[in-house]
């Protein structure tokens, strides 16, 4: 490299070092700041995550008693006595 070449460069050093120190304290502040927009977003997928967790649970609470009623309706339905008035074959 030539001398007279980085002579000339040395007084832009204080301003190449002051750029760097600007540019990384930016960087560390939006890094600050997409960590906190992180954590709030998984905060908001965590309460969807939980509702629709409840709203299955109460899906599945329906089914089975839903399931459960028919059962019973089927069995009182086999326990009747059929009418032998001609209601049998129809």
């Amino acid at each position: 490299m030539n001398p007279d070449l980085l002579y000339a460069l040395i007084p832009l050093a204080p301003f190449l070092l002051g750029g760097l120190a600007i540019w990384t304290r930016h960087q560390r502040r939006m890094a600050e700041r997409h960590g906190s927009v992180d954590a709030e977003k998984a905060q908001q997928y965590a309460a969807a995550n939980a509702k629709l967790e409840a709203r299955v649970r109460v899906l599945e609470q329906i089914v089975t008693d839903a399931g459960a009623q028919t059962a019973s309706q089927i069995e009182a339905l086999r326990e009747r006595p059929l009418i032998d008035n001609g209601e049998a074959g129809r």
